[in-house]
């Protein structure tokens, strides 16, 4: 701690809007995706490092989407990916749907491959 007697703590801003800003002082160009309905995301377009808006319950990478990377934050009721609405099975990480921990999820070739990020 820089100074303990000072301690300022998060609240004036939600987990994934501070990992927003981590990322963006770091130096990691991202852009936010905002969900269809409450936690089901369906991208249509993009490419590069997107940041899902709110926790992910559902995640569609659609036809007009060849490659990209998606950070996000699993709901509780987190459910997986699909490729143009097919079920796919990730590779890498598997996800622990807690609600905090930051994962991507990255699109190459019509697969898609989990990792946890952070500690």
């Amino acid at each position: 701690m820089i100074n303990s007697n000072r301690i300022v703590p998060v609240m004036a801003t939600d987990l994934i809007t501070l990992y927003g800003t981590i990322m963006k002082l770091a130096g990691t160009s991202v852009t936010a995706v905002q969900a269809d309905n409450p936690g089901v995301f369906a991208l249509t377009s993009g490419s590069g490092n997107l940041l899902a808006a709110e926790p992910v319950k559902t995640l569609d990478f659609g036809s007009g989407v060849t490659s990209a990377v998606v950070y996000f934050v699993p709901a509780y009721d987190f459910a997986g990916f699909t490729v143009a609405g097919a079920a796919v099975t990730p590779s890498g990480d598997s996800v622990s749907a807690d609600g905090c921990t930051l994962y991507t999820a990255t699109l190459a070739s019509g697969a898609v491959a989990i990792a946890k990020k952070g500690f």
